[in-house]
């Protein structure tokens, strides 16, 4: 199990008046979806394009030198593992002045490919709201922050990392969000 990707495998089927010739893997859903074929040799498969963190069930039917398929094996049922980060992202208040402040986020590909054209998302915990900002493109719906690319920094190659930022208001407390995605992946803190 990936987070995208599951390797199933099965018994051989008994051959009855005609010849296995090959198994086609089915995808529980409405309705249910053949998602790999094999020849008659080959017991196992890589179903991938899967989520992460998600349940899915499968099962085998043999298909015999006809073409008539055989009775569904039982069902597997399998969980994705979750994402991995491919980034890191580091949040810092670098000055606060009592209701308001500015803060600075970096942004660093920790992943194996380049990271091309970018969305930061972040949840305040408290009631911080985003004035201006800088190298990114920022909005704000409730809580929740994001912040977008702009053409001159849309690509973070591997190990690379860029600095985006913003000034904000608040009144009481000025916690730190706890949580970070890029591109809907969960990010490591850093």
């Amino acid at each position: 199990m990936t987070a995208s990707a599951a390797t199933l495998s099965w018994t051989a089927a008994s051959a009855g008046t005609n010849a296995i010739s090959g198994y086609q893997v089915f995808q529980v859903g409405s309705p249910d979806t053949v998602v790999a074929s094999t020849n008659a040799s080959t017991l196992t498969t890589t179903v991938s394009g899967l989520t992460a963190s998600t349940q899915y069930g499968f099962y085998v039917k043999a298909k015999d030198s006809a073409g008539t398929l055989g009775a569904a094996s039982a069902t597997t049922t399998v969980t994705t593992a979750a994402a991995s980060a491919v980034a890191t992202v580091a949040y810092a208040v670098q000055s606060d002045w009592g209701s308001g402040f500015s803060a600075s986020v970096t942004i660093t590909n920790t992943g194996s490919t380049a990271i091309n054209g970018w969305t930061l998302a972040f949840a305040f915990p408290g009631n911080q709201q985003v004035g201006g900002g800088w190298n990114a493109n920022w909005s704000q719906s409730g809580h929740t922050v994001t912040a977008t690319n702009q053409g001159f920094n849309g690509t973070i190659a591997p190990g690379a990392s860029i600095q985006v930022g913003f000034t904000g208001t608040y009144s009481g407390s000025n916690a730190k969000p706890t949580a970070f995605t890029v591109n809907g992946q969960p990010a490591a803190i850093g």
